[in-house]
């Protein structure tokens, strides 16, 4: 049965290139009057950008501390991944991991109608199935790199006898894209994914459990995109998962930033969703190729580009004839991104309509 005021808890990873995707979709979320409980640590809350005041009503920041760790297993005030130096970005992971109990007590207070989790809160599976509420999985990223680490089978390699992916395997675009695409790691960077997404350190549940496990468990995937960009990735992803799929459009920012003088802009939110894709960059770029918005500065074999083929790359696609395609699609691009309506009406309503209409049922 529909219900009028839905109750959202959402439950971000603490990475900024996260958390402000999140953020901004609470915001969107809160504009069609659906009441956000959006938990992170209190100095990432601190650190969220300020709501208006007409949306403050339905925005509720609940901060939720990390338990007493021990001494050095953070630097002091890390809550977040730009805190912490990457050699302890599995401590981080231990203590967001801990926050699962007060979370949990949290949940089973409000129970609210939904939960949307990232990739990390492994245990937010549980936690909804304990107390009735139905969990939906948000990726800030592109539909192309879901698509690329394929479904939950894929992820957990069970196909692969559940050995790590080899480096040569992910150099090129998966069996099931059957269309043309861009969308693979380049040979220098391949290297790095197996033991850092598939691998796990003591035991602990990899990146790619932690994601298979919300995706599985999830009942709907969204995805921080939109149709007229990713259209074809999303109907991939939608049959590889069996799940419902949305796009949540683009989420332009509430307060777009300013820019320097001088400094080349199309659209504030063309270039805040290329800036959050930064994390898995190593597979967007190719996106970005095939769907003839970027080119790529040519690179050494070890990853490494050169001063004068940044300026080559420059020339071509900001001045010269050759790039006159490029610079085309960009404009058409911007128009789409900045399309304001399209992403808040009918992307955030068609995703407000499904969450509105499958909600839970509980006993009274």
């Amino acid at each position: 049965m529909a219900k009028d005021h839905l109750q959202v808890v959402m439950l971000p990873w603490s990475a900024f290139g996260h958390m402000m995707p999140y953020f901004q979709l609470s915001i969107a979320l809160a504009k069609a009057k659906v009441h956000i409980f959006f938990i992170s640590t209190p100095r990432n809350i601190q650190r969220l950008p300020k709501i208006s005041s007409e949306l403050e009503p339905f925005v509720h920041l609940v901060p939720i501390p990390f338990p007493p760790l021990d001494p050095g297993f953070l630097p002091e005030g890390a809550e977040a991944t730009v805190d912490v130096p990457f050699e302890k970005i599995d401590n981080l992971k231990a203590a967001y991991d801990l926050l699962q109990q007060p979370i949990k007590h949290f949940i089973g207070q409000h129970l609210p109608d939904w939960i949307i989790s990232d990739s990390f809160a492994h245990w937010v599976v549980d936690i909804g199935k304990e107390y009735g509420v139905p969990v939906g999985y948000f990726s800030p990223f592109s539909a192309a790199s879901s698509v690329f680490f394929g479904s939950p089978e894929n992820l957990l390699g069970t196909k692969r006898i559940h050995a790590l992916p080899t480096p040569a395997s992910l150099t090129a675009p998966p069996d099931w894209v059957t269309f043309p695409s861009k969308v693979a790691y380049r040979d220098y960077e391949a290297v790095y994914v197996p033991r850092g997404f598939f691998g796990s350190r003591n035991g602990e549940i990899s990146g790619a459990g932690r994601l298979a496990k919300v995706v599985s468990g999830s009942r709907v995937l969204a995805i921080r995109t939109c149709n007229e960009v990713e259209g074809d990735y999303l109907e991939v992803y939608k049959k590889i998962t069996g799940k419902p799929i949305f796009s949540t459009g683009l989420l332009p920012p509430e307060q777009p930033p300013k820019r320097a003088k001088g400094e080349i802009t199309t659209d504030d939110g063309i270039f805040d969703w290329l800036d959050k894709q930064k994390p898995k960059s190593v597979v967007f770029v190719g996106l970005l190729e095939e769907k003839g918005l970027a080119v790529e500065v040519k690179r050494k074999e070890d990853g490494s580009f050169s001063r004068d083929e940044i300026a080559k790359t420059l020339r071509h696609a900001m001045v010269e004839e050759e790039g006159e395609q490029l610079r085309s699609n960009a404009r058409k691009a911007a128009a789409v991104f900045g399309d304001h309506k399209l992403h808040q009406d009918h992307y955030i309503g068609q995703f407000v309509h499904f969450l509105k209409n499958n909600v839970a049922k509980r006993s009274s």
